[in-house]
């Protein structure tokens, strides 16, 4: 599978929708459409605060995203990157398409300066954490939500 990771563009809404809705059914998520809006207008503002880089095939097609921020940490002097959601259409799971992704966000912070980058999956997606295993290192944490 050939394929290009880059910066979600304007243009891309109508595709970076369709994958963030079912980012959302994966995860049993259902949000507002302002929260959707919202984002979208976030990844598209130059200070908006979250990335978003895409996965795009020779014909156009996107086949994956994923969205990160920086942010400020008490143990560091150097920022924090967060990769807050990644996902990848399901004909292009097992082709490298995630983890480009993953190292695309990994270079962005090493280019930002970030001390580390760091995510989160739920406990079940199993193949996700197979290619995470790999990528990096499982942290002892726990999170707590209120």
């Amino acid at each position: 599978m050939t394929f290009q990771i880059r910066s979600v563009r304007p243009e891309d809404h109508d595709q970076w929708s369709t994958l963030w809705n079912a980012y959302l059914v994966f995860y049993e998520a259902e949000l507002p459409a302002e929260v959707t809006e919202a984002t979208w207008q976030r990844i598209n503002t130059d200070d908006g605060g979250i990335l978003c880089l895409v996965a795009e095939d020779e014909s156009g097609k996107l086949l994956g995203m994923t969205q990160f921020l920086f942010h400020l940490t008490s143990w560091s002097t150097k920022p924090r990157c967060y990769l807050h959601d990644l996902f990848t259409v399901p004909e292009s799971r097992g082709q490298g398409v995630a983890k480009a992704l993953i190292k695309a966000v990994e270079a962005t912070a090493a280019k930002e300066g970030a001390c580390e980058v760091y995510w989160m999956t739920q406990e079940f997606n199993d193949t996700a954490r197979k290619l995470y295993d790999k990528v990096a290192t499982k942290s002892p944490f726990i999170e707590y939500v209120i």
